[in-house]
């Protein structure tokens, strides 16, 4: 069995150490980073299958410490905060954020995301088959994206909505049903999600035909449809 290993950033030891008890239970290596930069350093050194990621670290905060990642990796990253509003939700998605969590929160619901979160973005038959469209090429085996043979650097959600609607080319989804297809029946976002990801593969498929196979539904959801 392949090792999965998970990095927590956090400033509160008592919690991480909670987690790491529930995580280690479902057979995932578990490393400990208590500040923004040993988060870093340790990401740079060692590879990761996901990490966890609080946004009120000392050093370096996570905003800063996501940004960092998003530039060099694509690792999935579940963020921790105590503030709610829906404008930190938003923020984190559109810095690369694959979930978010609102403390206080239970360590077996966080541990619930990871496995979906994991899930989600291993190997799966349905996804073996490379989609060429004019202009876009989507190749699931090495997750790479490219308009006019130029690559695009989504993360990992955004590669997999994109994938789904382009697999599913012509068929309206509601935003409900995009997040329990994409994000997993356990995800705990709101519908705002959907949208963010929308916003953020638009702006980074850039002016080309391929920025316009994705429709919005007015009233109902999205679609992915090529018009010739």
């Amino acid at each position: 069995m392949t090792e999965i290993r998970v990095l927590m950033v956090d400033d509160e030891k008592r919690m991480v150490e909670l987690v790491k008890l529930y995580l280690e239970k479902e057979g995932y290596v578990v490393d400990e980073a208590y500040d923004g930069q040993q988060a870093l350093d340790m990401i740079n050194k060692t590879k990761y299958n996901l990490i966890i990621l609080d946004l009120m670290l000392p050093v370096v905060d996570g905003w800063t410490v996501c940004k960092e990642i998003r530039k060099k990796y694509d690792i999935p990253v579940i963020m921790l905060t105590a503030r709610g509003e829906e404008f930190d939700k938003v923020l984190g998605f559109e810095l690369g954020a694959d979930d978010y969590v609102v403390k206080p929160f239970s360590p077996r619901e966080l541990t619930a995301r990871v496995k979906a979160l994991l899930r989600r973005l291993g190997p799966r038959e349905e996804q073996e088959e490379t989609l060429e469209f004019p202009d876009l090429i989507i190749e699931p085996e090495s997750r790479m994206v490219k308009v006019n043979d130029k690559d695009v650097d989504l993360t990992p959600k955004e590669f997999d909505l994109l994938y789904y609607l382009a697999r599913n080319r012509d068929k309206v989804f509601t935003r409900e049903k995009l997040l329990e297809e994409v994000w997993g029946y356990d995800f705990f976002g709101s519908l705002r999600t959907v949208d963010t990801h929308i916003k953020q593969l638009r702006e980074k498929l850039g002016r080309s035909k391929a920025a316009s196979y994705i429709n919005t539904v007015w009233g109902v959801g999205y679609k992915f449809e090529v018009v010739k």
